[in-house]
């Protein structure tokens, strides 16, 4: 194995924490990994992991290592690119996650004109809502939904979702129709539970330019969006999300839009990755064209 599959190896089995999985990923055999790994740390003079029974770690020399592997390995394919017979269109697998609602309203009903663009590219999906450690999971980047937390990520925003606040028609016909923010106090909620604190989101409102945070009480909490709407349309109360998540109910009557004049402001919709793949063709021409499918969706 030459030195930049070793350093591909080491990189692999850091962000796995296993030598199994990363030879699997590789799909190369356990002793050729275990091997590996032996002839680099007896190269460098220096032990790079620390092997338990259940995870492997890097040691301090390790850590830096993996550190130096990344930067060096994002040149290299830089490199490689730009000089490539090929020209400049990338190849290779390419790792991501987004989150669900997003990923079926908008990519993937037209991921097929990625591939037509780059049909060297080839895509491992994830979807769900989950916090992804992008490093330790192997993943190339993300794309979600509203603020976001502090993060060593490169954060790109690619579009600014309208949101709005609904009820069924049916449970307004029974409980009636706030026409103030205040009003909406005495109605009930389905609450939607955050995915970092486990907590019920508040209903945000932007009076006289100042968000207004309310909490209200409900029946059912939940942590999905499709399960969010199903217990609107089910007259169980108000919830508060992105308009293109039920737009065609909006459109049918089915729900009925209240408290326009104060909406809340309009949802950011981000791409998280690495610094050590900004370099990255595949990272970047995916990510410009996420930019592009979500900024025509905002």
């Amino acid at each position: 194995m030459d030195r930049l599959d070793a350093m591909r190896l080491f990189t692999r089995i850091v962000e796995l924490g296993s030598f199994t999985r990363a030879a699997d990923d590789l799909q190369l055999p356990r002793a050729t990994v275990t091997h590996a790994v032996q002839q680099l740390e007896k190269r460098l003079g220096t032990r790079l992991l620390q092997r338990t029974t259940r995870h492997v770690s890097p040691t301090q020399d390790g850590e830096a290592y993996y550190e130096r592997c990344l930067r060096l390995l994002a040149d290299i394919e830089e490199t490689e690119s730009a000089f490539s017979s090929a020209g400049s269109s990338p190849k290779g697998k390419l790792r991501v996650d987004l989150q669900g609602t997003l990923a079926k309203h908008f990519v993937l009903p037209v991921i097929a004109q990625f591939f037509e663009r780059y049909p060297d590219i080839e895509l491992e999906i994830g979807m769900g809502d989950r916090l992804v450690d992008l490093v330790r999971e192997g993943v190339d980047c993300v794309l979600r939904a509203g603020e976001l937390a502090d993060s060593s990520m490169v954060a790109r925003r690619v579009a600014s979702l309208q949101q709005v606040t609904c009820a069924s028609r049916e449970y307004l016909a029974r409980h009636g129709t706030p026409e103030t923010v205040e009003a909406l106090r005495g109605h009930k909620a389905v609450n939607f539970l955050s995915a970092r604190s486990g907590k019920p989101l508040p209903f945000d409102f932007v009076v006289d330019g100042t968000t207004r945070s309310m909490q209200l009480k409900g029946q059912v909490s939940v942590s999905d969006a499709d399960a969010y709407s199903a217990c609107c349309a089910a007259h169980l109360g108000f919830i508060q999300l992105p308009r293109y998540h039920v737009e065609a109910r909006l459109k049918d009557g089915t729900f009925c839009e209240v408290l326009a004049p104060w909406r809340p402001a309009p949802m950011p919709v981000s791409v998280l990755y690495p610094h050590h793949r900004q370099l990255s063709p595949r990272v970047r021409v995916f990510v410009d064209w996420l930019a592009d499918v979500m900024g025509r969706a905002g």
